[in-house]
């Protein structure tokens, strides 16, 4: 189930509003590559923190 920034996990919700679109796309494309979606969801929001 791809994420959107109307639908995305509930620990998303604290993020500003590009970390969460960077998070999103982060996480969307973990899932693409048949990742679990919690390792996915978390990796995702690492991953865009990093990046700020």
């Amino acid at each position: 189930m791809p994420y959107s920034p109307k639908n995305y996990p509930d620990s998303m919700k604290n993020l500003s509003p590009s970390t969460r679109r960077k998070a999103i796309e982060i996480t969307n494309a973990l899932l693409d590559e048949g990742k679990d979606e919690g390792i996915a969801i978390a990796t995702g929001i690492k991953k865009a923190k990093e990046q700020k």
